[in-house]
Formats: structure tokens, C-alpha cells, sequence
């Protein structure tokens, strides 16, 4: 871990700071910004590869405070601590030819591709859209999208696409407070859905495709 906190002050954070959050890694900046990476390796995140014969390294790397994916095999980062009421910001971009990746929120063990989560989609030209993975459930618009017996159901983003051609960085931000959830792309609002059927776990970014590229990730108090 970046830093050590006592057990006290994790608490008075948790309440001043994030209502609720479970655990940082990383510093805490000016403003309540958390710094969920800090930019030079991967402390405080554990990473997932779906071939255990693939090393790690060459699938995520670290290069002039961007975090690289090479997107294959699938897999994903995920930070070791779990959260819960909290803004994720983030930024991505695709330095080739855009495919797919997201951002799992409320993440639970085990670690597999894929775990139960939901996942607010990076794939281009559907960034924003929201897919509730291995029997997750959410009301969107009063209707209950929860199938357990359906490992993916795909909830569409509700505007036109906002994304950045490939090459030009586009920047996430998800809200999550108690059981809703909101995601905006390049600050235009694309979704939002309410009783979630979880609301805390780990936050992981997808290796799902082709290379793709991310920085500034930090999060924000719960509005």
C-alpha cells in the first residue's frame, strides 16, 4: 500500500470523506480527491489473467503515468480493497483500433472472468451502457433487469454516443450512492439505475480486446 492509516482515521474517513467506503489505497489529495493509483506501479491493485500460463507483466504495464493494457487474454485490474458510496473518475483512451473493455463495479470474489459485478461498458461506440453480470440486478426507468438465469443482460446507454475517436482521451465518471448508480462519458449522463442489488466490492478495469490505455483514476465523496 501507498500509505498506512490507523484503523481510527479509516473510519472518520469513511464518514467525512466517502459515507461509507470501506477502504483506500493510496493518498488522500486536496479537496477529498483519493487517488486510487498513484501512477508509478500497482500497489494496492491486484491483477487477473484468464490464462495462467500468460505472465501478468505483459498485459499490464506502466509507462509515463498511464496505465497499459495489451487486451488479450481477457482479465482484469482490480483494486485489493473494496468500496462502496464514492464518484469513480477516470480516463481511457485507445492508442489502435477501439474494441472493448469497462469498468466492474461492487466486484465480488471469486476472481474469474467474469465475476458477479456491473459493469459500466467502455466498448466503442456503446461506452455507457451497463451490463449486469452473473445474476446482478438494477431498475432502470421502473423496470427490474435482474435474470439470474442470464449471465449478461445489457442495459443501453440512453444518449448518443460521446466517445473520442481512437487516440484522444475520454474521461468516465460513475457515481454510486447507496444503491444507484449514474455514469456520465466526457460528462454527458448515459445511464443511471437504481437498486442494485449490490453495492460495494472491488472497482476493476477490463483487459477485453485490443490495447487500451487509462490514467487518472481517483475517487470523488458520493454526492
Amino acid at each position: 500500500m501507498a500509505r498506512g492509516i490507523s484503523r481510527v482515521g479509516w473510519a472518520v474517513l469513511s464518514l467525512t470523506v466517502l459515507a461509507g467506503c470501506q477502504g483506500l489505497s493510496g493518498g488522500k489529495s486536496p479537496g477529498g480527491r483519493i487517488m486510487l493509483w498513484n501512477g508509478t506501479d500497482f500497489s494496492g491493485w491486484h491483477r487477473v489473467v484468464s490464462d495462467p500460463t500468460v505472465d501478468v507483466n505483459d498485459v499490464w504495464r506502466i509507462r509515463h503515468g498511464v496505465v497499459l493494457c495489451k487486451g488479450q487474454p481477457n482479465g482484469y485490474i482490480r483494486t485489493e480493497r473494496r468500496y462502496k458510496n464514492y464518484q469513480l473518475h477516470l480516463e481511457w483512451r485507445w492508442p489502435e483500433t477501439p474494441t472493448n473493455s469497462g469498468v466492474l463495479l461492487h466486484s465480488r470474489a471469486p476472481d474469474r472472468v467474469w465475476p458477479a459485478c456491473i459493469e459500466c461498458q467502455l466498448k466503442a461506440g456503446n461506452a455507457g451502457d451497463l451490463v449486469l453480470i452473473d445474476g446482478t440486478g438494477l431498475t432502470v426507468n421502473g423496470v427490474n433487469y435482474r435474470n439470474p438465469d442470464k449471465q449478461f443482460i445489457v442495459i443501453e446507454k440512453k444518449s448518443p454516443t460521446s466517445e473520442r475517436p481512437a487516440g484522444q482521451w475520454n474521461s468516465l465518471l460513475i457515481r454510486c450512492k447507496g444503491r444507484s448508480i449514474r455514469c456520465f462519458v466526457n460528462g454527458i449522463p448515459q445511464n443511471e439505475g437504481t437498486r442494485a442489488t449490490v453495492n460495494s466490492g472491488w472497482i476493476a478495469l477490463q483487459s477485453e480486446g485490443s490495447p487500451i490505455e487509462f490514467r487518472n483514476i481517483y475517487l470523488l465523496p458520493a454526492d
